[in-house]
């Protein structure tokens, strides 16, 4: 650790107890997807009041801050971090202004990216940066609340439901040569996050029935709630039909539907994920599901609607993890060695999905993660148990990685950048967004009631 590396963790252990405060009012002011107004203003306050400049609304929420170093022409770095939370209102810490709970652990994010630029705004240290820094608030990462997003879409307020995914289509990452980005993790101390993971594509299906008295005149009607159990079994029907090579996931919930037992539901909402980790496997298993949802509805004669939306890609890894390795053995150093750091040297798959994957695909994009947590994420029972890991050492790990990146003539960002290779342009996401972006609809098609005829 040389002296300026030492001189961050020095800054940010200072300020250790102004970064626990802010992750401590993120977590208990959560906010939705594109609704995260503010923790956006809180988190562009601290921004400016150290005199980096600021560019707000970004895909709704999105703001960036930039540092520029010495050779301000050279590589920027973006230190990424989360905003939303999910709408879990059963949690103990739950917003009661907006039914979300942070059981995913993105305020650590935005709390680390924040400590980071208390670190590097430093005169000396930013003055050492071969490059520039862009602190950066993203939004909508959980890929939730779908009819709220379609009716944005439909507005024309956003164009993808993924917070990156937006930015990307914005053209705000346009000026970005690097991510970094973080997960929280109950399940570790600190690690390198630098795996593969699956992508997804959503889907919200309604089916359209007739109601009518299950009991009396059953016939009379036309189930949709029979339909959907149709479709779902035709679901269960396809999956011999997917490569184990492929990790393809298929999984989903009933939104709403039905009003009474003794009445035949006219009417069934329900959303899928559909996952693989790579594009042409998403693809194929979009297709099959979507075949399965029209076998529901021509078996019963219910109407289908069957809404696509494109979703996040498979995440990619990085050939070249030094300056994130370093940064978590200095960090941990800077504490005595106190905590355990796993994943280093490993690739690890993961079924999950997150819009980090989109940026993998276009550039060099690496992640770290950090505990301090318990319980399961995404479950209620996810609760801060070490503040200090959680908030203060991701700060660290942040503003070193960055730091890292960008001394010495910027010689470790320039050797992550050589040794990667894009997958797809900017063009060629947005057109593969757009094609994963569609609605089907099948007319209702009863048969004439026998009653009826003469």
């Amino acid at each position: 650790m040389d002296k300026l590396e030492q001189k961050i963790c020095d800054i940010i252990d200072s300020k250790q107890e102004e970064i626990i405060a802010f992750g401590r009012d993120i977590w208990t002011h959560a906010e939705l997807g594109y609704r995260e107004f503010r923790t956006a203003g809180k988190f562009t306050d601290v921004l400016e009041n150290l005199g980096i400049e600021t560019v707000k609304g970004l895909a709704i929420t999105g703001a960036k801050g930039y540092l520029k170093g010495k050779d301000y022409k050279g590589t920027t770095v973006a230190l990424m971090g989360e905003y939303d939370a999910l709408p879990i209102a059963n949690h103990p810490d739950v917003n009661p202004e907006t039914g979300a709970s942070h059981c995913c652990g993105h305020n650590a994010q935005i709390t680390g990216v924040m400590g980071a630029a208390l670190a590097l705004s430093d005169p000396e240290i930013r003055d050492a940066l071969d490059g520039n820094i862009v602190f950066f608030g993203v939004p909508a990462e959980e890929f939730v609340e779908v009819d709220l997003k379609s009716k944005m879409i439909d507005e024309g307020k956003i164009g993808y439901g993924g917070g990156k995914c937006e930015l990307i289509r914005i053209g705000a990452l346009d000026d970005i040569d690097i991510v970094v980005g973080h997960h929280t993790s109950p399940a570790v101390q600190l690690s390198l996050s630098n795996g593969t993971n699956n992508g997804f594509v959503n889907k919200s299906i309604t089916f359209t029935g007739k109601a009518a008295h299950a009991a009396g005149a059953p016939q009379n009607g036309i189930d949709a709630y029979n339909a959907a159990k149709v479709a779902q079994m035709a679901v269960d029907v396809q999956r011999e039909s997917f490569r184990d090579a492929d990790t393809v996931r298929i999984h989903g919930f009933t939104v709403s539907g039905g009003s009474a037992t003794n009445v035949i539901a006219d009417k069934i909402v329900l959303e899928y994920y559909v996952r693989a980790n790579n594009v042409a496997a998403v693809k194929d298993a979009s297709k099959k599901f979507d075949r399965a949802m029209r076998a529901g509805a021509i078996a019963t004669g219910a109407g289908l609607e069957i809404k696509t939306f494109a979703g996040y890609l498979p995440l990619v890894p990085v050939q070249e993890t030094t300056a994130v390795v370093e940064a978590l053995n200095d960090a941990n150093a800077s504490v005595g060695n106190k905590y355990t750091i796993s994943g280093v040297g490993e690739l690890r798959h993961s079924t999950g999905s997150t819009d980090y994957g989109d940026l993998a695909n276009l550039m060099p994009t690496i992640q770290f993660g950090t505990g301090g947590f318990k319980g399961v994420l995404h479950n209620p029972d996810v609760m801060p148990t070490d503040e200090y890991l959680a908030y203060v050492m991701t700060a660290k790990v942040f503003a070193l990685a960055g730091y890292k990146l960008l001394k010495n003539g910027g010689t470790y960002a320039k050797a992550m950048i050589d040794s990667y290779k894009a997958l797809m342009t900017k063009e060629e996401y947005i057109a593969y967004m757009d094609s994963m972006m569609s609605s089907e609809k099948i007319e209702m098609n009863p048969l004439p009631l026998l009653d009826e005829q003469k």
